[in-house]
């Protein structure tokens, strides 16, 4: 990327945001999403009293919840019984070898045209001014129901929407966790809007609700980043002219201090692991963009990269916290490189064809996830996840507009990215395999998310 490049990427800023292995096309997705997924039935719960007001709501969550994290094949309802248990006393067997009980018992879940491996069932009730969940989960294989049951718990929450949601947030969380999965109520998706008419950072839950302007400077802000813990989110921002750093407590919403250099550019701050340093891009050198850590305060600031070309988005493994993958342009066109936290040792990580842009970590410290303009649909940019010890990768969205920016999701096996699939910038979710895209949101246009805690 010569300096010209970068003018023009500089720009591009402000209105969004050597021996190499060669890489090659592999399974990297078998590792992170199981191709063998159970089936799982889960039928509209009934609620009592004030309960019943808020049903809809708890058989959404519960639904979405189950059905986006990737974990589950879910069974069409038109294909249930017309009797649903409720509870484990409910069930009963058949009177006869291959009779039915019309839902109440457990071949019939088990049985054509179900063909459930898993049935998540129960009910709620009002009791004592608050929202009461029993929730169950049965092994419909299972000869009895005394083998079948897996799970059996009772959950509260306020008589409203939100308790509504909470408890079944809560069930589903639970059911997740027996298969090793991870909830991800209550993280975080961070993202850049102009939907107030300035491009400001916003937040919103998972799924797309609860969205929220958390920065209000009348002005460009973009690419945000979230510390490790949660508690912290770092963005560029031209508030005060040039691109700087702004750091903000996500639990106050006050800024917290960061000296910024006097450079053009002080951009792309990122957290390492401990959540005390921040890497960054800067200026600050004079000449072109270059890689520096600092303290959370812009204090004990260190430059890591020295090329003569063009250094920017640095990412560190959460893992180890000892390599940084980022975007350089010192072979020509902009790639994705490796190297060890003090600068040593750099590597190209994609085989310099295209433009490679955007890494982000898996939280296992193996594998990223990036934006590149090779593959099916070359010249455009899309969704790639690469190992990063074999250089495999394979590709996960395909002539689907302009796909950017990917960050993992706590879990692991979620990405959420900003996609032009929709005749503009939006940001949608999807299961690390490609499969299970939802987009997230309308108003406005909307960029480089990042998931946080």
């Amino acid at each position: 990327m010569k300096k010209k490049s970068f003018l023009a990427a500089t720009s591009a800023i402000l209105f969004v945001g050597t021996a190499a292995l060669v890489a090659q096309e592999g399974s990297v997705v078998i590792k992170l999403v199981s191709p063998q997924r159970p089936k799982m039935a889960v039928p509209d719960f009934r609620g009592s009293g004030a309960a019943q007001n808020f049903m809809g709501a708890f058989n959404e969550t519960l639904f979405s919840d189950l059905q986006n994290s990737g974990l589950f094949d879910m069974v069409a309802k038109g294909m249930y019984p017309l009797q649903v248990p409720q509870r484990p006393e409910d069930f009963r067997q058949p009177p006869r070898p291959g009779a039915s009980a019309g839902g109440l018992a457990l071949s019939d879940w088990s049985s054509p045209p179900t063909n459930a491996n898993f049935l998540a069932t129960g009910y709620t009730a009002e009791q004592n001014g608050q929202i009461v969940l029993y929730g169950f989960l049965f092994d419909v294989a299972q000869p009895n129901i005394a083998n079948a049951q897996i799970l059996g718990k009772r959950y509260f929450g306020s008589v409203d929407e939100t308790g509504a949601r909470k408890v079944a947030h809560e069930f589903a969380a639970d059911i997740l966790a027996h298969w090793g999965g991870t909830s991800l109520y209550g993280s975080h998706i961070y993202f850049v809007s102009d939907r107030t008419g300035h491009q400001e950072i916003w937040s919103m839950d998972p799924d797309g609700s609860n969205q929220k302007q958390v920065s209000s400077f009348k002005s460009i802000s973009i690419m945000p980043s979230v510390s490790p813990d949660g508690t912290k989110i770092a963005f560029t921002t031209y508030a005060h002219g040039n691109p700087a750093i702004f750091i903000l407590s996500t639990e106050t919403g006050r800024r917290l201090p960061f000296y910024n250099q006097v450079a053009s550019l002080n951009a792309q701050a990122s957290f390492t692991p401990d959540g005390k340093q921040i890497v960054f891009a800067s200026t600050v050198s004079k000449d072109y963009a270059q890689l520096y850590v600092a303290n959370l305060d812009g204090s004990n600031l260190r430059r890591i990269s020295s090329s003569r070309a063009i250094d920017v988005e640095p990412k560190v493994n959460p893992k180890t916290g000892n390599d940084i993958v980022f975007v350089s342009g010192r072979t020509g066109p902009q790639q994705i490189f490796i190297m060890n936290f003090d600068g040593t040792g750099a590597e190209r990580l994609t085989n310099g064809e295209g433009e490679a842009s955007n890494p982000s970590w898996h939280p296992n410290g193996d594998v990223i996830a990036f934006a590149w303009t090779r593959g099916y649909a070359t010249g455009n940019f899309n969704i790639f996840v690469m190992e990063v010890a074999s250089r495999r990768f394979d590709q996960l969205t395909h002539s689907e507009g302009r796909n950017e920016n990917p960050s993992w999701a706590p879990d692991g096996r979620h990405l959420v990215f900003m996609s032009t699939r929709s005749g503009s910038q939006q940001i949608y979710t999807m299961v690390a395999d490609g499969t299970g895209v939802r987009q997230l949101t309308t108003q406005g246009r909307n960029k480089t998310p990042v998931w946080g805690k």
